[in-house]
């Protein structure tokens, strides 16, 4: 039986519990609350490529301080990797580089950016203008536990991560019967079939190739001007 809406993932924990809904400790009420939680417990296991998300939904006026609310999108916590205003991509400094900078270089255009507490410092005399983009982890949406076709994150393309929501809640269903050994032998099951789906997607990862615009592993430093420079292969250039 394939497990993709809310009414499938429910009636694959009843078949396997072997219990009716008719019974008070697994009512649908219950089971749907179990699936919230187990769903919101499974999205956010991995950084997954699929609750990535974008947002360029605003323009960049050079300010500073940009609060992640300001986004359409639910950012998780630190998670925004890659700022790009207009066509140009900003460098992510962590915040106490981005403070030192500041202090040392307050002139400075350069494109850099800071992110702390769940609001990004973008250099507000950064040579850019345009629209702001923001790449970053997405914080999944609850499931609509009242919309019976309802699917979660991992639905028709990862599938098997539906197969650990329902371990994950036939492990409440123990907790609840008080079957300490049997409630930790499903969770276990449920990050066993999450860590599949996460190796499988570690194990394409070795496709990606870094480009040679991004300079390989190191940087050239330039002593005089104490920053890497991209021009030291450059012909005639004496």
């Amino acid at each position: 039986m394939p497990l993709n809406t809310i009414t499938q993932i429910n009636n694959e924990v009843i078949v396997k519990l072997g219990v009716s809904t008719s019974v008070a400790f697994y009512t649908d009420t219950i089971l749907r609350t179990w699936l919230q939680e187990a769903h919101t417990w499974a999205s956010s296991y991995h950084k997954w490529p699929f609750t990535e998300g974008r947002d360029q939904s605003t323009t960049w006026s050079g300010t500073e301080q940009i609060a992640y609310s300001s986004f359409l999108v639910e950012f998780k916590s630190d998670s925004i990797r890659i700022l790009r205003i207009g066509d140009k991509r900003l460098k992510k400094l962590n915040f106490e580089d981005y403070l030192t900078f500041k202090e040392e270089e307050s002139s400075s255009t350069d494109r850099v950016f800071a992110d702390f507490g769940r609001t990004l410092y973008i250099n507000p005399l950064a040579d850019v203008s345009g629209t702001l983009a923001v790449f970053g982890q997405e914080q999944p949406p609850d499931i609509d536990i009242t919309d019976e076709t309802a699917t979660t994150v991992f639905s028709s393309y990862d599938a098997e991560g539906n197969s650990a929501i329902v371990d994950e809640m036939i492990s409440y269903a123990k907790v609840r019967e008080h079957k300490a050994e049997e409630a930790q032998f499903y969770h276990a099951k449920a990050i066993e079939k999450l860590e599949n789906i996460w190796k499988r997607i570690l194990d394409e990862s070795y496709k990606y190739q870094t480009h040679s615009a991004s300079g390989g592993m190191f940087e050239h430093f330039s002593v005089l001007d104490g920053r890497g420079t991209k021009d030291w292969n450059k012909e005639n250039q004496f």
